[in-house]
């Protein structure tokens, strides 16, 4: 089914990590998900950077080293090929759950990072004036400290028990207002803030697409469009 995105003005799409399955990057639920091998409570918790945080770097730096082989897949060169065709009159936002960086390698510009990206190292004292920077490092070995404060640095991502950014969450929020197309595309839909997004675009009269290799479970009503597959295959044809 091929969306007529010259229906639309304010398109926004959500990603999550089945986006990037076709890349090399691990889903964290599912089958092989990073949750099967890997304890979400000890090793994607902010409290770890207390009292574990070589727990933090051991989940994390395995993300990083599959990054140093990722490439964008058909669906993240699909998402970019669209904003890179809208006319001046149309507004496209990508909302990502995902930390991998891989929608910017695509071309994507208008990208809002929900939870980061995995690419950038900053200092664990938020008191600290250092900058985040970009870091290929694994630290597998060993945690890595901060040159200014002393402090242990972590990846500039959020961990779970941290409340999602002020500026990408208003980000969010902006571009669901006048919403008229929203499409969600590998993701499980069970997280929030992200699970209610849906919702906020049925509030502003969107058509709302859900996209994935499994079915919603359970269903979200809020999506009145639901396609299953694999994304590096559907989302080449629909748009």
């Amino acid at each position: 089914m091929k969306i007529n995105i010259k229906n639309y003005k304010q398109i926004v799409v959500l990603t999550g990590a089945g986006i990037s399955a076709a890349s090399g990057i691990r889903t964290y639920r599912g089958e092989n998900g990073v949750w099967q091998e890997f304890d979400v409570g000890q090793h994607g918790r902010v409290d770890r950077l207390k009292d574990n945080p070589q727990q933090i770097w051991t989940l994390f730096g395995a993300l990083r080293a599959q990054l140093k082989s990722a490439m964008p897949n058909q669906a993240h060169l699909a998402l970019a090929a669209l904003e890179q065709n809208l006319r001046p009159d149309q507004q496209f936002t990508l909302i990502t759950q995902n930390v991998d960086g891989l929608h910017q390698r695509a071309g994507s510009v208008n990208v809002v990072e929900l939870h980061g990206n995995i690419r950038y190292t900053k200092c664990a004292n938020a008191a600290c004036d250092l900058a985040p920077f970009t870091d290929e490092n694994t630290y597998a070995d060993a945690v890595p400290r901060c040159s200014k404060c002393g402090d242990v640095l972590r990846p500039d991502i959020v961990l779970f028990g941290e409340m999602i950014p002020a500026l990408p969450g208003w980000q969010a929020k902006r571009a669901l207002r006048e919403c008229d197309l929203f499409m969600a595309i590998g993701t499980s839909g069970s997280v929030a803030p992200a699970s209610n997004f849906v919702r906020s675009a049925e509030y502003a009269g969107a058509r709302t697409i859900y996209i994935n290799l499994d079915p919603m479970e359970p269903r979200n009503p809020a999506f009145k469009e639901e396609y299953l597959g694999k994304a590096e295959e559907l989302l080449p044809a629909m748009l």
